[in-house]
């Protein structure tokens, strides 16, 4: 037995040593049984925020993200695979994950963040790598300088604005054009509306990508990027396969 432990630990720790992680693809789907486990923690993890346990307020280098951990991870899973040269967001806040973003950028040595919201706000934080832009994410000036500075440039989107559902349709809609193919779409706080927290919301980002995906088959949910079964977006990350 003791031999069997060991070889087996000599297995996994030997693994690292084949070469460049990638994600796993193709992972079989939760039980109903331990879906419903994993919805129980999700929504005492998101009301316990709304309560003011603070669940979500992480910092990323001093600076207030809102964001669950593991969905972090996977954005800078998501970065090293596909070195984006533009990462797009929409909903700047407090400026914590543009400036996460920002780090994994100068950490790949690939890549800069368009940083776009309603408010211009003081003492966001600044980085070279990071753009910020006042406006609402839908405008057309908006939008269309954010194509003439993307121009050319592989980009993928964060979307984390407004969260009805009519907002989020609007800005999937004029943001699939920006997405390069092989690139991320994400729309982030799907989980609402009882998706499996926070019913009371009413329709938003879930709703939104529901809608959008039957008519644009160019994108799809990459569930692996839910593997850790916890995450703030699900369905939410929305790969592009081919040109519209």
């Amino acid at each position: 037995m003791l031999r069997y432990l060991k070889d087996k630990y000599y297995e996994w720790s030997t693994r690292g040593n084949e070469g460049i992680f990638t994600a796993p693809k193709n992972l079989k789907p939760l039980l109903d049984s331990e879906k419903s486990i994993v919805d129980a923690f999700h929504n005492l993890y998101y009301k316990s925020w709304q309560e003011g346990r603070k669940t979500i307020d992480i910092s990323w280098m001093g600076y207030r993200t809102l964001k669950c951990p593991l969905d972090l991870w996977f954005y800078q899973e998501i970065l090293f695979e596909n070195q984006p040269d533009v990462i797009i967001e929409t909903g700047t806040f407090l400026g914590g994950s543009a400036f996460y973003l920002a780090h994994l950028c100068g950490i790949i040595g690939k890549g800069r963040v368009i940083s776009v919201d309603l408010q211009q706000r003081s003492n966001l934080p600044q980085h070279t790598l990071i753009e910020y832009m006042t406006g609402s994410s839908t405008d057309p000036k908006i939008i269309a300088q954010l194509k003439e500075k993307t121009k050319g440039k592989t980009v993928m989107v964060i979307l984390d604005s407004d969260h009805k559902k009519s907002h989020v349709l609007e800005e999937l809609n004029l943001y699939r054009e920006l997405v390069s193919p092989g690139q991320y779409l994400i729309v982030e706080d799907s989980n609402i509306n009882g998706n499996p927290t926070n019913l009371e919301h009413g329709p938003g980002p879930m709703e939104a990508i529901l809608e959008f995906l039957p008519q644009n088959p160019s994108f799809v949910v990459d569930k692996d990027r839910e593997r850790f079964m916890m995450t703030l977006n699900p369905n939410g990350y929305l790969k592009k396969i081919q040109t519209q």
